[in-house]
């Protein structure tokens, strides 16, 4: 939200309003001014039976407490069933059926200034679509709020209230909308955006998309909260584009140019007073311009600037025209692609004969070399492993021997401890173990 809106919710003018009406009296008996307002405080007689408060706060303030007569207080989130209550960040509107009278009192951010003022009736006042209408025009109509036939003005208004814009279907044979059934198709905004000229100023701006199947309609235009509902429909019909652009494809996309086909239907528009504004994308950030002032005929070629890079391209844009009645209209045309795709290599040609016997010459000479090195590849690899068995052989070989000669020696020695073992034992049995005898005594 601007700065603007902002000091426009916060200093701009505050509305008080009760809507109240009596069930016993006519309204012009009833005075206009029910009340005065000191400090917030107002007074409601006992000929009101239902009365509607629209409070205008400072934005972004709390709801308000209402005060009754008899000292007991009203909050937005605790109140008697009867009472219906929306709040929102601007302001609080409120239905009360059978007020009792006597002096009511707010408590809350209510801007110094705020009036009371009494109405009869609430309702809301949507505009007409015009016809013809036509599929992506872009339409600006408008809707108020209504209090007593007078539109009701309050700033922050567009956050009480959700308007809602549906299209239905006339179920008529023959139309493209035949089973459309009903679509949401925008709103209304009072926020100064898009099509809307001034925020807050009562003027509710339609923002809705005529992209839809044309055919026979009804607008169906709601506005409502917590409090109220109101709804308003017009028959209308919704007709096809009056004009439209396609994509001519040349006999050789590449070495010929690409043309743009615009048909603009006759009795429809002023083909002098038509201007195209479209834009040319392609890939590798290609953008162009196209920029077409009137028409001379209902069918009309446009060559399009020379493409060279292969991908997808698309045309999209809108028509300023004036309709044979006189209105003048923007229409958002559909966008147009068309894709440049690289041609396929041609086949080469079949080779001659001297091409095949040089072929199968060099066949025939990497086939031999294959052959050889093939040869010498096994060659080497039998060496090599008779080799390595040989070596293996030997070295197994060798050890054998040397275990034998081994196992030889140490038999020879064996042998020999034995033959020296059995030669002592020979020498042991040759002693004399007796005890020589003593010699005789002299």
């Amino acid at each position: 939200m601007t700065l603007f809106k902002i000091r426009d919710f916060i200093y701009g003018f505050i509305a008080l309003s009760a809507i109240a009406y009596s069930g016993q009296v006519l309204a012009n008996i009833v005075p206009l001014e029910q009340a005065s307002e000191l400090k917030n405080r107002f007074r409601i007689d006992h000929m009101v039976d239902s009365m509607t408060l629209i409070i205008q706060r400072q934005f972004g303030s709390g709801p308000v407490v209402i005060v009754l007569p008899d000292g007991s207080k009203w909050y937005a989130e605790r109140h008697p069933e009867s009472v219906q209550w929306v709040d929102g960040l601007s302001g609080d509107i409120i239905t009360i059926e059978k007020p009792l009278p006597g002096p009511w009192q707010l408590i809350g951010r209510v801007a110094e200034g705020s009036v009371l003022k009494k109405v009869s009736e609430l309702g809301i006042w949507v505009e007409e679509v015009p016809q013809p209408l036509y599929q992506g025009e872009r339409l600006k109509i408008t809707s108020q709020l209504l209090a007593d036939k007078q539109r009701l003005r309050m700033p922050g208004l567009d956050y009480l209230v959700d308007w809602t814009a549906k299209f239905i279907s006339g179920h008529e044979a023959g139309d493209e909308n035949f089973a459309a059934g009903t679509r949401i198709v925008g709103s209304y905004k009072d926020n100064g955006e898009g099509l809307d000229e001034r925020p807050d100023d009562g003027v509710f701006t339609a923002d809705i998309s005529l992209n839809q199947p044309w055919g026979r309609y009804s607008l169906a235009v709601k506005a409502q909260n917590n409090v109220f509902n109101r709804e308003v429909n017009y028959p209308f019909v919704l007709s096809p584009s009056p004009i439209d652009i396609a994509v001519i494809e040349p006999a050789d996309p590449i070495n010929e140019r690409w043309k743009l086909l615009i048909e603009a239907q006759p009795g429809h528009i002023l083909l002098k007073e038509t201007h195209l504004d479209l834009e040319f994308v392609g890939p590798a950030g290609f953008q162009l311009p196209l920029i077409i002032h009137g028409l001379s005929e209902t069918e009309t070629e446009l060559v399009l600037p020379e493409v060279s890079d292969y991908g997808s391209y698309r045309i999209k844009g809108m028509v300023m025209t004036t309709l044979v009645s006189g209105r003048e209209i923007v229409l958002t045309l559909p966008e147009r692609f068309f894709n440049l795709i690289e041609p396929p290599k041609p086949p080469p040609p079949p080779p001659t004969a001297e091409e095949l016997a040089e072929v199968a010459a060099k066949k025939a000479a990497i086939e031999e070399e294959e052959a050889k090195d093939q040869a010498i590849f096994w060659i080497v690899t039998v060496n090599v492993c008779l080799l390595l068995f040989g070596t293996l052989g030997l070295l197994i070989w060798r050890k054998r021997r040397i275990l034998k000669e081994a196992l030889a020696a140490a038999q020879v020695r064996l042998d020999q401890e034995k033959a020296q073992q059995q030669e002592a034992g020979v020498a042991l049995d040759e002693i004399d173990l007796t005890m020589p005898e003593d010699p005789p005594k002299p």
